[in-house]
């Protein structure tokens, strides 16, 4: 094999998931062979990675268990670069939630970290959340929030946002395991994720639009909703990958738009929905991409992310006269 091309060899945990499959297909289109891990590289909702441009020659599907650290080895040996975007979002109601989710998501990266660490991985970017960032009791009196900026650990437990309290613990491990073991991490934490699906399932940031269209929602928080284009989170987890500068966190959030005026602007695109008509006062919290705009990050505006986001549910089935 041309030794440059090897040099390009990279590993995506999650490969099949929202985020995770447009940074695959971008991969695959720079030339980059991927590694994916998936809990069953056979099952069904995983075969639109198998049709992306170049899969066949560039994209090997892994079994991996995130628990099982033999098989997250197996997958990131010989990859010089890896992409942790596998973390369980879990429903709204958690039994057990340090077994169903805190464990997966903290366990889970740790394992991809030490065998980062063992295969000689020269960068790792790690998938976050501004989860990590904005669940505070005290925000900051602007409201808005940068990368210095942490989600409160009791805080999440109290109010019970086990998402939240498992993306803050799993990127601070993330983190602190860099520093002790010198092994280059950046993370990137994408606010609501929207755009285009590559999966056949349906995740919980785009259900949030497709609710609101369908009229499911009969009020809203009146508060600053943060959105990203999931083809905009891919581009930022490359270009953090490939800029040797890169270094420590970077919110992933462009556009900040009040509840009502989200709204608004819904309504002079698709007119015909059920739009919600209350609006309950809640906390007020922003964030800014600045950090990650200095290094060359450009994005969708939000019309377009909602256009493309529609036409695509459509397609889909998934929206009923919309």
């Amino acid at each position: 094999m041309d030794p440059t091309v090897q040099k390009k060899r990279v590993c995506v945990t999650g490969a099949g998931g929202f985020i995770a499959s447009w940074l695959v297909k971008l991969l695959l289109s720079k030339g980059y062979i991927v590694h994916g891990t998936v809990r069953d590289p056979s099952d069904p909702k995983n075969a639109h990675l198998k049709k992306l441009d170049n899969a066949t020659e560039n994209l090997q599907l892994f079994m991996a268990d995130l628990l099982d650290y033999h098989s997250t080895a197996s997958a990131i040996a010989g990859c010089e670069g890896v992409f942790h975007a596998a973390s369980p979002v879990p429903p709204s109601k958690v039994p057990n939630p340090e077994v169903e989710v805190i464990a997966p998501a903290v366990t889970g990266t740790l394992n991809v970290l030490k065998a980062c660490s063992e295969a000689k991985v020269k960068r790792v970017v790690v998938v976050s959340s501004v989860a990590a960032i904005m669940m505070r009791q005290d925000p900051p009196e602007d409201k808005n929030m940068d990368e210095d900026s942490w989600s409160d650990k009791e805080y999440c437990q109290n109010t019970e946002n086990w998402y939240c309290l498992s993306k803050t613990l799993a990127e601070r491990e993330a983190l602190d395991f860099g520093e002790k073991h010198g092994l280059d991490i950046v993370t990137v934490c994408p606010s609501i994720v929207l755009g285009p699906l590559l999966q056949p399932t349906v995740n919980s940031s785009s259900l949030f639009l497709i609710n609101i269209l369908k009229g499911n929602r009969q009020s809203m928080e009146n508060k600053t909703y943060n959105f990203v284009d999931v083809r905009d989170v891919a581009s930022a987890l490359l270009l953090v990958y490939e800029k040797p500068e890169a270094s420590g966190r970077y919110i992933c959030s462009p556009h900040a738009i009040k509840s009502p005026d989200f709204v608004d602007m819904l309504k002079s695109l698709y007119p015909n929905c059920k739009y919600p008509q209350n609006f309950t006062e809640a906390e007020d919290r922003q964030v800014s991409s600045t950090k990650l705009e200095m290094i060359g990050w450009k994005y969708r505006t939000l019309k377009e992310i909602l256009v493309d986001s529609v036409e695509c549910y459509r397609a889909a089935g998934l929206l009923d006269d919309v």
